[in-house]
């Protein structure tokens, strides 16, 4: 079906950033998921190409159009590309994280941070989960006290994206402990503060070259001007970005089906099995028909979600719709297309074994399909 999401703008940029992606990351992506992390130089390239920032105004160093479909391209092309691993950081730093300070920095701190976002040199996380509270927020251990000119940060946070690469750690805080929702604020945490400390790159099933990591604060001073947005309004700031990260989260998993059903097409078309492409068994065909019409019926409204977010219509409800179905559609893609790989869809030298491990966390993380049913269930009145 032809996508009529994009201009001429558009296919301009997605071809740079495809041969951005061929250049930078491809020829690298093997020795990165060893590594278990992205060099930082990744982040540098990338701004000084022009693909941080898309959103942020010029005068901090940005391309100044407020236009989430360049976001949409970064990320199917990523994806198309099977080096989703490298690739999430900067989807993390461009659609998760920049939004807050777009929207909550004062002038100051924009002037601070922004032009480092942009050009690579300032990496980007947000730090939300604890040991042991999965998605209950609210319950959140982690302190930060006032104390004079400073808050003293203390507590833990783990499985954060971009944890060992960081330099600015978005940081959801109980600013008042006696409240459960009404106390968490969001506070900027900076490289080498005192008392900020980073634990092991976690060894995770898929997303090599993804940095995650556990972080540890005891007593760190952080000056009360790395508030960001409100005291106490944590959890509202939270839940108005939500939708955007989990958008994007559905768009990526779209892309990934996307990639997973081309690559499996032209190895059915070619593996030859009983005298004849496996592809022609009506077993095959039927595999693939259910593959095409589910992507494809996936991909529309995703691309519809993109036109209601840059409209600032896109609701909660419907980006929790999109990111458990989206999600939930590329483990079942990418496990049919293993399949159809037989044996070798299970060697790592094919990109779809990759894409199979690379796939199971996407339903939990950004919010879990539960979380996301419970979400719109709730909005139906029942």
């Amino acid at each position: 079906m032809r996508r009529d999401l994009f201009t001429e703008e558009h296919e301009l940029f997605r071809s740079a950033f495809r041969q951005f992606v061929d250049k930078e990351i491809v020829p690298n992506y093997e020795q990165w998921e060893r590594d278990g992390i992205v060099p930082r130089e990744l982040f540098t390239t990338a701004g000084a190409s022009g693909f941080l920032g898309t959103d942020v105004p010029e005068q901090y160093g940005g391309g100044g159009v407020d236009d989430f479909r360049y976001n949409l391209i970064i990320g199917e092309e990523v994806q198309r590309s099977g080096t989703g691993g490298a690739g999430l950081g900067i989807t993390l730093h461009n659609d998760i994280c920049l939004p807050y300070f777009l929207s909550l920095a004062t002038d100051e701190q924009k002037e601070r941070w922004l032009p480092g976002i942009c050009s690579g040199e300032l990496i980007t996380a947000i730090a939300m989960t604890e040991p042991g509270i999965g998605s209950d927020l609210a319950s959140m251990g982690t302190t930060a006290i006032r104390d004079g000119d400073d808050y003293v940060v203390n507590g833990s946070k783990t499985f954060i994206t971009n944890g060992i690469n960081a330099d600015l750690v978005i940081t959801a805080v109980k600013t008042d402990p006696t409240q459960r929702h009404k106390g968490m604020s969001l506070i900027v945490l900076e490289r080498g503060m005192d008392g900020f400390e980073r634990g092991r790159n976690l060894e995770k099933v898929g997303l090599h070259s993804q940095d995650t990591a556990e972080l540890f604060f005891t007593d760190v001073h952080v000056p009360v001007a790395n508030l960001l947005g409100t005291e106490g309004q944590g959890f509202v700031h939270l839940v108005h970005n939500l939708p955007q990260e989990r958008i994007s989260i559905a768009a990526a998993g779209v892309a990934a089906a996307e990639a997973a059903f081309g690559w499996t097409l032209d190895y059915v078309k070619e593996r030859q099995a009983f005298g004849q492409p496996i592809g022609s068994f009506q077993n095959s065909r039927f595999v693939l028909a259910e593959l095409r019409t589910e992507i494809d019926i996936a991909r529309v409204f995703v691309d519809r979600c993109i036109e209601a977010l840059n409209e600032d219509e896109l609701t909660a409800e419907e980006a929790a719709e999109a990111k458990w179905w989206c999600t939930e559609l590329q483990k079942r893609v990418v496990d049919a297309c293993v399949q159809l790989h037989g044996g070798y869809g299970y060697m790592l030298e094919y990109p779809i074994a990759r894409a199979y491990t690379d796939a199971r966390i996407t339903t939990i993380y950004g919010g879990t399909t539960e979380i996301m049913k419970e979400i719109v269930g709730r909005s139906l009145g029942v």
